[in-house]
């Protein structure tokens, strides 16, 4: 059974994270995605290691566990757009494609003729989106834009981290990318909603996304309660500014984090921990007077955590039905009961690792469901296949292109 974007072609001139993580949703969701990298370099993930994906026979490193977390379901393809023959190559690839994403610097794919105006004049159906750090517009356009940059310039980590007069206090960034992650989501979005416009209208467009834009929208209730009560959001370390209480705390062996959603889930929490006068205490019966004696209930439920152990908390959490969970590392992560049911992990061939582990996307759908079949590419892998198929370059012209280093 077919995805839900199969019959769609993605060109993909992106590297790093944001663009293609967004690929890899298209990828995911049945699309077909050529990734186009430089001829004996590639995409700038597969260096970043260790640990490294290894040769299944020889132990050489491949490529690095990085690139393979955002580019699994896709094909290779090595060629260089700054030789006449690449561009005139890739021109007949952008007339074979529906969409193209690019993460290159404003204004620099122009000289190729693979920018929007220029492709739009080859294709004018297709949906281009272009990924920068700072947008095709305003004064900061022509920097350089990177997710740690932007995690700061956004205000995340000025969210994000403990409480300045407390040990270890100050800003701390997300421990994963989640500018560039949250630009591809964005991204993804974006273009599925062109593809929809174009199929009402025959017309393709350009997108426009900004890590910045992308992180500044999604402060979500930190912006809106910068925008609406005038006070500028401050760390509060693992507590939450508007909900009490929804922090991690300390048990008799570990940490289980408590986040209590509504005032029934407090008092149902409080009769379960042999504590309901707490429920009952005027200073906390619901979520703005817990806000505002944050100060006296922090102590008091800290006592009350730190009398059992973790798994005695998630275990009466379960039977309560009130939020409580443990604090896992990755390797628990996906050994959870919950996460391995779920199927979160998905397991792919590889043409040189043999079988290579990867992370299936959060996208369920009842009717196209999500296939993984080809897991992230080798440099190159499928450049003389798709050259075959989309630009009709026989055997002897790909000779050619290839002692030139053109592919």
């Amino acid at each position: 059974m077919a995805g839900p974007l199969a019959g769609i072609r993605v060109l993909d001139l992106s590297r790093i994270l944001a663009g293609p993580w967004a690929t890899q949703n298209f990828a995911d969701m049945g699309a077909d995605v050529v990734k186009i990298e430089r001829p004996g370099e590639g995409d700038d993930t597969r260096k970043m290691g260790p640990p490294w994906i290894r040769d299944a026979a020889t132990g050489e490193a491949v490529d690095a566990a990085y690139f393979a977390s955002c580019n699994r379901g896709k094909r290779s393809v090595t060629l260089d757009i700054a030789t006449p023959e690449g561009r005139a190559i890739a021109h007949r690839l952008v007339a074979a494609s529906d969409v193209l994403v690019e993460n290159y610097k404003v204004g620099a794919l122009a000289k190729y003729g693979l920018d929007y105006a220029s492709v739009a004049t080859i294709n004018p159906r297709i949906v281009y989106c272009s990924i920068t750090g700072f947008g095709q517009t305003g004064p900061y356009a022509q920097r350089p834009g990177y997710d740690f940059l932007v995690q700061g310039m956004g205000g995340l980590m000025s969210v994000t981290g403990e409480r300045d007069d407390l040990p270890g206090g100050g800003p701390q960034r997300a421990g994963v990318a989640l500018a560039d992650i949250l630009t591809g989501m964005y991204a993804t979005s974006a273009v599925v909603a062109a593809l929809f416009h174009r199929e009402r209208t025959g017309r393709g467009q350009s997108i426009d996304m900004a890590l910045l834009d992308a992180q500044v929208a999604t402060l979500a209730n930190q912006g809106m309660n910068w925008l609406i009560g005038g006070t500028v959001p401050k760390r509060f370390g693992n507590g939450h500014p508007n909900i009490v209480p929804y922090q991690a705390f300390a048990t008799a062996d570990g940490h289980v984090i408590l986040a209590v959603g509504n005032d029934e889930q407090y008092a149902r929490f409080c009769a379960a921990a042999g504590r309901p006068e707490l429920a009952d205490d005027e200073r906390y019966r619901t979520i703005a007077q817990r806000n505002a004696h944050r100060g006296t209930l922090i102590p008091e439920l800290a006592a009350i955590l730190a009398s059992r152990t973790t798994d005695e908390w998630v275990a009466l959490a379960e039977r309560v039905q009130v939020p409580i969970g443990p604090i896992n590392t990755i390797d628990r992560v996906f050994a959870d009961p919950q996460v391995v049911a779920r199927g979160m992990r998905v397991d792919l061939p590889h043409p040189r690792a043999g079988t290579l582990p990867s992370i299936a996307s959060p996208m369920r759908f009842s009717e196209t469901p999500i296939e993984y079949t080809h897991a992230p590419p080798v440099l190159g892998q499928h450049t003389a296949e798709v050259l075959r198929e989309l630009a009709g370059v026989d055997a002897d012209e790909l000779a050619r292109l290839k002692a030139k280093r053109v592919v």
